[in-house]
């Protein structure tokens, strides 16, 4: 089945009755019914980021369809297949007041990669080529495509045929695959001659570098690789907190630590200082490997290697050289000066989100799935030493708060290991409905810091001063999980300071009968203090 759609997430509806009846009735498919679209969506990228394969969506007619909008943004970004099988109204009944009705042809047009409108009564094999080439898209090209498909009443005495079959994905021809050259030996002197090389990774499934790649790069003195939690890359001579390092650098730190030739892979990167570091101290030239897109994140894009990570390695290494340079082993000792500074200061740390993220990471157990929410969760977690067998994941295609508990759940569901949600009180909240979920493992844990409102932009320079700050952005509440957990069988436990907070958590990973739910009440008005006292500090 690996090169089939197996997993089907339906929302439910009438127009959509033929696609339902279809998928349903046939053993090769798991269906999942969830009846919030925005929720089902995010749902569909959790299973599709676990499998490597497309997830197929299915809703009903109208604005059903567009709540699907902000997890297809996400997999646009993120490279994640999913199939969106809309249907719809035949099209001499759009537009002229008729129920649940809208223009739904094209309607993610600037977000998907292929559109299959197929039109009813039409030839099957006409709305058949459509669809294959769809599927071979999604597949082949790591992203989200839309398949309408329109259907005349009656609408619960028949199933689609064209959709539904085999739903098989064929694999690229060899002829139709790209041949990957490049002059490296050209490159390579390049490289060579340069005695300060960075190499910055983002977003990563993990186990996606050979490991004797990462072992030639750490052993050269004029290389210093820069990693992120979610880049799931790891060894002892990487810098993985670029905040740390870099965040109490002046300017005679930061022209130090300038590079000559930056070269990067993976996705997105979550550090906003390092992207301003780069813009501002811009490298001479800016390689990126990836064989889908580069984008100029950093204003000096020169050569983009349109293949995989560990073909370009393949190719380029043998001709690269150890160069003689004090580049690696500055930065090193900076990096050691900074963790030893990081030890003490979260020793004394009052109880804080600084405090409390410090302590949940120390707590995960080994081989577990680690899911973040956006937002402060994941740029406090850059901070911190995590157990290496975790394995990391968060949204950052789009970097939205909405859909991770959502594309948690998801994963958590078809992933083979226990699944931990950490998350901020706007994310959490924002995407309760997740919880309205009938696949959510008894293994699956959330940990949920609630500091009364979207803490993040007390830290944004500036952002206090502006006019009603804490009803327009903070958005401060009183709520809780409490009733949320309740009406969906979440085990719920609380605390309020560090005490009760470790104690909760020295069983909380511990099996249960039903999901479980730790919710950490911070104070409000003082993380912001903290963390820049931290960066003061580590200094």
């Amino acid at each position: 089945m690996a090169n089939e759609i197996d997993h089907v997430v339906i929302s439910p509806g009438s127009r959509n009755a033929p696609l339902i009846i279809g998928f349903t009735q046939q053993s090769d498919f798991t269906c999942f019914s969830i009846v919030d679209e925005r929720c089902a969506a995010f749902f569909a990228i959790g299973l599709a980021q676990q499998l490597k394969k497309p997830v197929a969506l299915v809703c009903t007619s109208g604005s059903a369809l567009l709540n699907y909008y902000p997890a297809i943004a996400e997999a646009f970004y993120s490279d994640i297949p999913l199939v969106i099988i809309s249907a719809d109204r035949p099209s001499h009944l759009i537009d002229i007041g008729d129920g649940q009705t809208i223009r739904q042809e094209n309607v993610f047009k600037n977000h998907i990669l292929y559109s299959a409108n197929c039109k009813d009564g039409d030839d099957p094999y006409a709305n058949q080529i459509l669809i294959d080439k769809a599927l071979k898209v999604a597949i082949h090209q790591k992203g989200p495509v839309h398949i309408n498909a329109p259907f005349s009443e009656p609408l619960y005495e028949q199933s689609s045929k064209t959709v539904l079959n085999k739903f098989e994905i064929g694999r690229p021809d060899a002829s139709a695959t790209k041949a990957f050259s490049e002059d490296f030996e050209i490159l390579a002197k390049k490289w060579n001659s340069s005695g300060q090389k960075m190499i910055l990774v983002g977003v990563l499934d993990p186990d996606s570098i050979e490991q004797r790649f990462l072992d030639i790069l750490a052993n050269d003195d004029s290389v210093i690789v820069l990693t992120e939690v979610t880049s799931n890359l790891h060894h002892n001579s990487f810098i993985t907190a670029i905040d740390q390092l870099i965040a109490p650098l002046n300017d005679s730190g930061f022209n130090t630590l300038r590079p000559e030739i930056l070269l990067t892979f993976g996705g997105m990167v979550v550090s906003k200082k390092i992207k301003a570091f780069l813009r501002e101290y811009g490298p001479r030239e800016h390689w990126h490997i990836d064989a889908k897109k580069a984008y100029d994140t950093y204003f000096c894009l020169k050569e983009h290697f349109k293949t995989s990570p560990n073909t370009f390695f393949t190719l380029f290494l043998p001709f690269v050289k150890e160069v003689s340079s004090t580049y690696k082993s500055s930065w090193s000792k900076l990096k050691a000066h900074r963790r030893a500074r990081h030890t003490i200061f979260g020793d004394e740390v009052v109880y804080s989100d600084f405090k409390v993220f410090s302590e949940i990471f120390k707590t995960i157990p080994s081989q577990f799935q680690l899911q973040l929410g956006n937002s402060a969760t994941v740029r406090y977690a850059q901070l911190f030493d995590l157990d290496v067998s975790l394995r990391v994941f968060c949204n950052r295609g789009t970097s939205g708060i909405d859909g991770s508990l959502s594309t948690a759940i998801g994963a958590a569901y078809v992933s083979k290991l226990p699944t931990v949600f950490v998350t901020g009180d706007l994310s959490f909240l924002y995407d309760s409905n997740g919880l309205w979920n009938n696949y959510i493992p008894n293994s699956f844990r959330i940990i949920l810091i609630n500091n009364g409102g979207g803490g993040i932009f007390r830290i944004l320079p500036g952002a206090k001063k502006a006019a009603h700050f804490t009803e327009f952005f903070e958005t401060k509440h009183g709520l809780s999980a409490t009733h949320l957990c309740k009406m969906f069988g979440i085990e719920y436990t609380s605390a309020n300071d560090g005490a009760e907070m470790k104690f909760q958590l020295s069983g909380f990973y511990e099996e249960s009968k039903r999901p479980k739910l730790i919710e950490i009440f911070t104070p409000s008005t003082m993380n912001d203090q903290v963390l820049n006292d931290y960066f003061k500090y580590i200094t």
